[in-house]
């Protein structure tokens, strides 16, 4: 078995998507036209009110793609699962990189020496930095 997709339910599907994909440096999937008939066919005229776009990531890695898909309800409680994201350079940098990207710093967070960011995205949704390894 392998993981498929990464599955987040959102109000708005295509700002979270962008904010996530320039985080990572992953594209939005692009919009052919067999994707765009079908998306006329449920009432949606532009690929701006998407309700669920997909995120992939580059294409020689196994990563699996990262799917948003708008739901009426918001988020109430903590994630039950997260991303745990590696730095590609000092964690300070990166934290601040996200939070220009619209993420916020709910904490620092520390356990046996370890230090890492606790964020949320733009939804609200939980997301670790860890420090580059090494």
């Amino acid at each position: 078995m392998r993981i498929d997709s990464i599955v987040f339910d959102c109000i708005d599907a295509t700002p979270l998507a962008r904010f996530w994909s320039a985080a990572l440096g992953w594209s939005i999937a692009p919009y052919d036209e067999e994707e765009l008939a079908r998306l006329r066919d449920e009432g949606v005229a532009d690929p701006e009110d998407d309700p669920s776009v997909l995120v992939e990531p580059p294409e020689d890695s196994d990563l699996p793609t990262l799917y948003f898909t708008e739901v009426p309800e918001d988020k109430v409680v903590k994630n039950r699962v997260h991303l745990d994201l590696v730095a590609d350079t000092a964690i300070e940098d990166d934290v601040e990189r996200l939070r220009a990207l619209g993420a916020t710093l709910r904490n620092w967070a520390e356990e046996a020496g370890n230090v890492w960011a606790v964020m949320q995205d733009p939804e609200g949704n939980e997301f670790c930095v860890l420090p580059p390894d090494g």
